[in-house]
């Protein structure tokens, strides 16, 4: 499975379309680009492996492998970059500035019923992130 990440930056967030097989999954947003300094800037454009992962305190939610310079770069729950996010990702619903959106939850749960079927049997399931095209 192919995920595409098609980011848009802007100097309070990064805001984003994720797609699969050029559909609209949901929107997503993150921190402003900061030439990847942990917990302070998105990570890098690239193509990452996923997959499950559990914690306490965010339950289930999805990781991204392998990102160059940084570790526990996770797919989760959030409505504002600034405020919540550490490098992370957030599915959001809907878009409502830079770096913020609402009804992440929502967003979350749509995203881990398309990939985790995939995740469970065993299938790679990857991620590209790519900036827009103007």
């Amino acid at each position: 499975m192919e995920l595409e990440l098609i980011r848009t930056y802007h100097p309070k967030g990064t805001n984003g379309a994720l797609l699969y097989q050029n559909m609209l999954v949901c929107n997503t947003i993150e921190l402003p680009w900061h030439d990847n300094q942990q917990q302070i800037s998105c990570i890098p454009e690239g193509r990452y492996a996923l997959r499950k992962r559990y914690s306490e305190h965010l339950k289930w939610h999805i990781e991204l492998l392998e990102v160059p310079n940084r570790d526990l770069i996770l797919i989760h729950s959030y409505n504002n970059a600034l405020q919540e996010a550490k490098g992370c990702i957030a599915p959001v619903s809907v878009l409502t500035g830079e770096g913020t959106g609402d009804s992440s939850r929502v967003a979350m749960n749509k995203l881990k019923a398309l990939v985790y079927p995939s995740l469970e049997n065993k299938q790679a399931v990857f991620i590209t992130i790519k900036k827009a095209i103007i």
